[in-house]
């Protein structure tokens, strides 16, 4: 048997609570088409792809996967729902010094 609890609080859901929450958040970076012109066409970027290359040998797969996307995905209680509805960002929560830490899924 599958046992949830809740992310943010640690209720266990589903026997304390009838309904669990799911939050999912998908941060990736943003495209901005680019204006590319006839002179950066014609360079030759072999130099600039091999320094990439470089630098990514030294990361682990999720250091680079998370450069570009991350999923995350959080089961939360109602009432630790109605908070995050309430302050998505936790930015109130920082101004009031407390910070509320998520646990891993």
């Amino acid at each position: 048997m599958i046992h949830y609890t809740c992310d943010m609080c640690g209720k266990p859901l589903l026997v304390e609570e009838e309904v669990r929450y799911e939050v999912k958040i998908e941060v990736y970076a943003a495209y901005d088409p680019m204006e590319i012109t006839e002179e950066e066409l014609a360079e030759d970027h072999l130099e600039e792809m091999r320094e990439l290359v470089e630098e990514m040998e030294d990361m682990t797969t999720e250091e680079v996967e998370e450069g570009v996307y991350k999923k995350l995905r959080f089961d939360l209680c109602p009432s630790c729902k109605a908070i995050y509805l309430r302050d998505p960002l936790f930015q109130r929560q920082e101004r009031q010094g407390r910070r509320i830490s998520f646990g891993e899924n």
